[in-house]
């Protein structure tokens, strides 16, 4: 029960920010998103020095 009230409030909560502040919003998306391509990146860089 407590989980399903969180998880609706987390979405409620996602909605009004993106609404009220699409830029903020988008600047967080991008920052996420470049996280995980460098995160990518060092995996490649990783197997790629295993394999040479």
């Amino acid at each position: 029960m407590i989980k399903k009230i969180l998880t609706w409030g987390g979405l409620a909560f996602l909605v009004f920010f993106v609404a009220m502040r699409p830029d903020d919003a988008g600047n967080i998306i991008q920052s996420l998103a470049g996280g995980l391509l460098d995160v990518a990146n060092g995996f490649a860089s990783f197997f790629t020095g295993l394999v040479t």
